[in-house]
């Protein structure tokens, strides 16, 4: 990863949404009337900008690949299920864009100096475990969208229709604090949340009951687990190793 590391400077700029929607909301919450302060909203953006650093997940490129060139017969030869070694791939990714937000965050605290903060020590701990499960949880949905690749060539356009979702309920576009009660409601039932929002707010030190949101992604979690195996077993079955 780190013989790619100038690529890997691209993707994460490429991940720079946050911080356009962070001045979109700045100047919306001047003139509007929000429950969050322009400074609670470059907060939240960039926290979602550093949330989406350490989560963004593209296992189902790289297995459909794999599907279509037939190269996870040679995978199926290893004592070890495929699935680590994409496991290994995106945790080496991760570890290589840590000097990268570190950049990001001396910018943010150069640019936007009074809404620079630093979390307390409790927050960042458990805004990191929010992370990590939230890394888990996105993996484990990606990685059970992979496993159609065995019934389909295109099983990424499942993962596009489902990003559609994933980017309008999951707090990247707006936070879920202004969201209507009701929608609110609803989609804190979903894993979409659990995702951006969750970590982003626990950065923040914003209150939120985490427990029950911790609860909520390992039952989200278990679930596409349990269907992923399930699809993985019934996958092989079929896998003819297509060009190989």
């Amino acid at each position: 990863m780190l013989e790619y590391r100038a690529e890997i400077f691209l993707w994460a700029l490429s991940n720079s949404l946050p911080i356009i929607l962070m001045g979109v909301w700045i100047q919306a919450s001047q003139s509007g009337d929000f429950d969050f302060t322009p400074q609670e909203f470059a907060r939240y953006f960039f926290s979602v900008f550093v949330v989406r650093q350490l989560t963004t997940i593209w296992v189902i490129w790289e297995f459909e690949q794999e599907i279509l060139e037939g190269k996870l017969s040679l995978r199926l030869l290893q004592p070890l299920d495929p699935v680590w070694h994409h496991v290994a791939r995106h945790l080496a990714e991760k570890m290589t864009r840590i000097p990268l937000i570190a950049l990001f965050c001396g910018l943010f605290f150069i640019l936007y100096p009074d809404a620079a903060w630093i979390p307390r020590l409790e927050n960042l701990f458990l805004g990191v475990v929010a992370i990590a499960l939230a890394f888990i949880l996105r993996f484990a949905i990606q990685y059970t969208f992979a496993m159609l690749a065995f019934w389909t060539e295109r099983a990424s356009a499942i993962q596009q229709f489902w990003f559609l979702f994933y980017i309008f309920l999951s707090g990247s576009i707006a936070p879920l604090e202004v969201f209507p009660d009701t929608v609110r409601q609803i989609v804190e039932w979903t894993p979409f949340p659990y995702m951006m929002h969750f970590p982003a707010v626990l950065l923040m030190g914003l209150p939120i009951d985490f427990g029950s949101s911790v609860l909520i992604m390992i039952g989200w979690t278990t679930a596409f687990i349990v269907l992923n195996r399930w699809l993985w077993r019934q996958g092989l079955k079929q896998y003819s190793g297509m060009g190989a």
